[in-house]
C-alpha cells in the first residue's frame, strides 16, 4: 500500500490517539478474517497471492505475464511461478495472444472461478452476520468510509470528496 499522506501533505506529531486505536482495531479485525480466509484458502490449496491473482482475473477476461507481474508487484519469473501452480491445480489456462505469439495471456477457468466465487460467499456470509448488529445508517457509513479507504489506496491523489 502507497504512504498516504494527509491533506496537508504532513504526517502528524505524534499519531492522533484515533489512529492509535484505529492501528489495533485493523490489526485484530485483519487477524480474524485472515484465519477465516486461511481456512477457505487451505480448503482449495492456494495462497493469498494465488487467490488475489484469482480474483483479478474473474474481473478481467484475461491478463498478460507482464500485467500480472505489475498487479502482483512480482517480477515476471516470479509472476511465472505463481501462474504455473494454478496452471498445475486447473485454476487457470495459458494462451498466446493472436496478434503477438510470443505474448502470453492468462485466464481464469471454471474451477478457479468456482473457488473464488466460493471463497467470496464466505466472505459475504461473515461481513453480513456482522452487519445484523448495526443499524442502517452505521452499514451505510461503513460502506461509504471502506469506499474512501479504497480510493485511497488505489490513489493516494485521488479526490475522496467524491459520491460514493
Amino acid at each position: 500500500m502507497p504512504t498516504i499522506l494527509p491533506k496537508t501533505g504532513v504526517l502528524p506529531e505524534p499519531p492522533p490517539s484515533e489512529a492509535i486505536e484505529l492501528a489495533g482495531i485493523v490489526m485484530h479485525i485483519q487477524r480474524k478474517f485472515l484465519v477465516n480466509l486461511s481456512r477457505e484458502l487451505a480448503r482449495g490449496n492456494v495462497s493469498f497471492a494465488q487467490f488475489f491473482l484469482l480474483g483479478a482475473l474473474q474481473q478481467e477476461e484475461a491478463l498478460s505475464m507482464t500485467e500480472i507481474a505489475g498487479l502482483m508487484g512480482h517480477t515476471t519469473a516470479a509472476a511465472t511461478g505463481l501462474v504455473d501452480r494454478l496452471e498445475k491445480m486447473r485454476y487457470v489456462v495459458r494462451a498466446h495472444a493472436t496478434s503477438d505469439r510470443r505474448k502470453i495471456h492468462v485466464s481464469i477457468t471454471t474451477k478457479g472461478i468456482a473457488l473464488v466465487t466460493r471463497i467470496k460467499q464466505d466472505m459475504v456470509r461473515n461481513l453480513s452476520a456482522i452487519m445484523t448488529h448495526l443499524t442502517a445508517a452505521e452499514r451505510k457509513a461503513w460502506v461509504q468510509i471502506y469506499r474512501k479507504i479504497d480510493r485511497l489506496c488505489m490513489d493516494p491523489k485521488s479526490n475522496t470528496e467524491e459520491a460514493p
